[in-house]
């Protein structure tokens, strides 16, 4: 989606350790303009895949996800990163590990909010190493769910999550991928 690179070009930073902040557009300040754009196009990408909900993770997907899920005109749910005390009942439990926080924490999602027959659509912000994805994708089959794809804001192809998860099986539409970024602040895109 060349919106999204120019705008990864124009306002994204690139910090040591392979880290990309696009924090003043996409996950910390939010440009909802191009969030609905983003979600126009993972409409067009998974319009036929009968879509019933919309599963992100705990904080930076919701926005995207919740403008893609106007699209499907169905809910959204978001894996939880820490379990509340309003949260009754059986959950589904994942561990991932944060490429960006270097920590291993549960993701969670109520059994009341993702059933057996539902078709998932996954949306993300970042797709790096995968580990997200992964335990995304592991909650959706333990709860008997298809998973019918996964679209991702922006893809580290340079890092192996992409190419492992597509190896599985999973169908993965990536609006931005990077292929190689430099400290200088280059960015190639595939």
């Amino acid at each position: 989606m060349k919106l999204l690179e120019d705008r990864i070009r124009r306002d994204g930073k690139i910090k040591a350790g392979g880290i990309l902040k696009v924090d003043s557009f996409l996950n910390h300040q939010m440009d909802i303009g191009l969030f609905e754009q983003m979600a126009d196009e993972f409409y067009r990408l998974f319009e036929g895949c009968g879509v019933t909900k919309i599963l992100t993770i705990e904080a930076s997907g919701i926005g995207i996800a919740c403008i893609t899920a106007q699209k499907f005109n169905c809910p959204v749910i978001f894996a939880k990163k820490t379990k509340t005390k309003n949260i009754d009942g059986a959950v589904y439990t994942a561990q991932v590990e944060s490429f960006t926080h270097g920590r291993v924490y549960d993701i969670i999602v109520s059994k009341e909010f993702l059933k057996a027959g539902d078709r998932v659509l996954i949306i993300d912000d970042f797709l790096a190493n995968g580990a997200a994805l992964s335990g995304l994708v592991q909650i959706v089959k333990d709860a008997g769910a298809t998973a019918v794809g996964a679209g991702i804001a922006i893809e580290k192809t340079f890092q192996p999550g992409g190419e492992r998860l597509r190896a599985s099986g999973l169908r993965i539409e990536s609006l931005a991928r990077i292929k190689s970024m430099s400290d200088d602040g280059a960015i190639e895109f595939c």
